[in-house]
């Protein structure tokens, strides 16, 4: 077994991570929910995360971010991580995969 893991690997492996973390007011996981924006990882391993919120008043606003780069960095391979909260675009419910439309009766 190589101990060497390709970025595209790491990529897979975070967003297995991210799809574990729930809004706690949308039984949906914040990936699903199309909160996460994007993922960088470069060849050092360091991860940045551009996400968004339901809205800009979201009562997890300070939290929710915090959460997901502690659950980022458990990952052996990620050196660091970094979140950064955006709202452009801002987030509407389009941005919901269809897994998360049906699990809340929208399709």
């Amino acid at each position: 077994m190589s101990d060497t893991i390709n970025t595209a690997e790491l990529g897979e492996k975070i967003v297995n991570v991210l799809k574990t973390i729930y809004d706690p007011e949308i039984p949906v996981d914040i990936y699903e929910l199309g909160l996460i924006y994007d993922v960088f990882v470069n060849e050092d391993f360091d991860v940045k995360i551009l996400m968004t919120l339901t809205t800009p008043n979201c009562p997890v606003a300070e939290t929710l971010p915090l959460e997901v780069e502690e659950k980022v960095k458990s990952l052996n391979a990620v050196k660091d991580a970094e979140v950064e909260i955006t709202f452009d675009p801002p987030w509407t419910q389009e941005l919901m995969s269809e897994e998360a439309k049906l699990e809340l009766g929208m399709l």
